[in-house]
């Protein structure tokens, strides 16, 4: 070996060493960020209808795709969008479509943020390494379908075009597949309670009902004829919901329009077991009959003994149950996006 091609190696050594040290500093500079498992494309996914999952086996559903605030694997066809470069906020809201839904279902669009290393709704002034998106795959108006998959694609597609990124979309035979899996699922476990008080004499005019309704604690809610017992937490759902007739509650004069009967509601999914709504919305139905001097009647007219009560209680107990079984207990976002 001659002393020119020494000194040549010697030198590339020396180069290689102060690259990576340099590189070894930029790492350790960087923020941590969360560590997330791949998908594993040979995992099998467990049947819908395996509700009895037994504590070694994997929620049913549940994939390996990276979590994040709003979107749920579990309820959700996800597609990935890679970058060739990080993005700002400002340019991907730029580049949102116009409308994100797709025929009856929304879909959403998230930031992997550069510096937090989590995933986030995307807001002006973020930087983002990895975008996502994803469509709901079954809410309260049926399954996700080939037509609603193929619109949300071509949004998605269009926006990934305008910001350089790539879309890996999952086949539609195997997300129209999904969807109705999980359609065939939620319907069984989707009960609204609705309780009819009927008057004992005379009738009544919107205006009493609305004050019976206040002195109960219950507030104006978002319609005209319709009172609502606002949820704990802010932001939810209300936990009941009381109604009139709508074409009487339009009335110009809420006095003088009248009616016979109202519908007092519990919408189970929306409301964690934790809060005891059916309870409270038995409580409810005895002291709004007491004071509008009603019958609590079901769909056939017939009253409703506390032996009825009872079975409904015991229902629902188990309805909860189930749903967090299924990683959808009530109250919870997915529950709330799933049955809506």
């Amino acid at each position: 070996m001659t002393l020119t091609t020494a000194l040549a190696i010697l030198g590339a050594l020396v180069l290689l060493g102060l690259v990576a040290q340099a590189w070894w500093n930029t790492r350790k500079a960087r923020p941590r960020q969360t560590l997330h498992s791949q998908p594993d494309s040979d995992r099998v996914e467990p049947a819908m209808d395996a509700v009895d999952t037994q504590p070694d086996e994997p929620p049913p559903l549940r994939s390996h795709l990276k979590p994040s605030p709003r979107l749920d694997a579990l309820i959700d066809a996800l597609v990935p969008l890679a970058l060739e470069a990080p993005v700002s906020g400002e340019h991907a809201l730029m580049h949102l479509p116009p409308s994100r839904r797709a025929g009856t279902k929304p879909f959403y669009i998230e930031g992997l943020d550069t510096e937090t290393g989590t995933w986030e709704t995307l807001a002006p002034g973020r930087r983002y390494g990895e975008l996502q998106a994803g469509v709901q795959l079954a809410n309260r108006s049926g399954a996700l379908n080939e037509i609603e998959y193929s619109e949300f694609l071509q949004k998605i597609e269009a926006f990934a075009e305008a910001i350089s990124a790539r879309a890996d979309a999952p086949d539609m035979l195997e997300v129209v597949a999904r969807a109705r899996e999980l359609d065939a699922l939620a319907g069984p476990l989707d009960a609204q309670l609705s309780i009819t008080l009927r008057t004992n004499s005379v009738a009544w005019s919107v205006g009493f009902v609305q004050q019976v309704a206040m002195r109960q604690g219950l507030v104006a809610g978002s319609m005209k004829g319709r009172w609502v017992l606002p949820a704990a937490e802010e932001g939810a759902p209300p936990m009941l919901t009381l109604s009139v007739d709508a074409q009487a509650a339009m009335a110009e004069d809420p006095q003088s329009a009248v009616v016979r009967e109202c519908q007092l509601a519990l919408d189970v999914p929306q409301t964690p077991a934790s809060v005891e709504p059916f309870p409270a919305w038995h409580l409810m139905s005895k002291q709004l009959a007491d004071e509008l001097d009603a019958t609590a009647v079901d769909d056939h007219g017939e009253p409703i003994t506390l032996h009825a009560f009872d079975a409904i209680g015991k229902e629902i107990d188990e309805l909860y149950s189930r749903l967090e079984q299924l990683d959808l207990a009530a109250g919870s976002p997915a529950a709330r996006r799933l049955f809506s």
